[in-house]
């Protein structure tokens, strides 16, 4: 039997997220200016996390975090709403852009400044559903715990970043990295265990 190339696949799957994206002329309202306008008040939130935040760390921290995804928001090639460019990342439509992507480089970008103040935390969502996983970075004060800390989501709008605090997303519910994949590890170990006990009583 031939094999239906794998672009024929997902086209139906890329055409669902279309449609659903409602996704004629996506145009992500951050610009260099406007990501500007909140450097004050994300600055301010960062330095309020502690009083051990140095200033200059918190405003360092809100620069980048604004100004680096509009940056990777080209280096992406988006232009389109994440989940439907998420599918032509998946089809190798485009060079990168999954929720992963974002938080791996924001991660690289804030570490390279060594922070004395603050903590950089990765954080999961839906990890027990592979399809709708998401993945983010979490700035804290240094010794603080992750949810303590301000989630820092560029993949959400596309390159406009998303902040706020970690219990108080309206949208997803953050798990350490770690505690997402321990959880991932053993729900495979309990289905593999369930397929070889299904095996061995036949």
């Amino acid at each position: 039997m031939a094999r239906i190339p794998l672009i024929s696949r997902l086209l139906p799957l890329l055409a669902a997220c279309l449609l659903a994206a409602g996704c004629s002329g996506y145009a992500p309202d951050h610009t260099p200016a406007s990501a500007a306008r909140e450097v004050g008040p994300l600055t301010a939130e960062i330095a309020a996390l502690s009083p051990d935040v140095d200033p200059e760390e918190a405003a360092r921290a809100a620069r980048i975090a604004l100004d680096y995804p509009l940056e990777l928001r080209q280096r992406y090639e988006v232009s389109d709403p994440p989940l439907v460019h998420n599918t032509k990342v998946n089809m190798g439509l485009k060079p990168r852009g999954l929720c992963k992507d974002w938080a791996d480089d924001m991660e690289a970008r804030l570490a390279a400044e060594g922070f004395e103040t603050l903590a950089l935390h990765r954080a999961i969502a839906n990890a027990d559903n592979a399809r709708i996983e998401h993945s983010t970075l979490i700035v804290s004060a240094r010794g603080a715990g992750l949810y303590d800390g301000i989630v820092l989501d560029p993949w959400r709008y596309g390159g406009d970043l998303h902040w706020g605090p970690v219990t108080g997303d309206p949208d997803y519910r953050w798990l350490p990295r770690r505690q997402a994949f321990e959880a991932r590890r053993e729900r495979e170990k309990a289905k593999k265990n369930l397929a070889i006990g299904m095996r061995e009583s036949l």
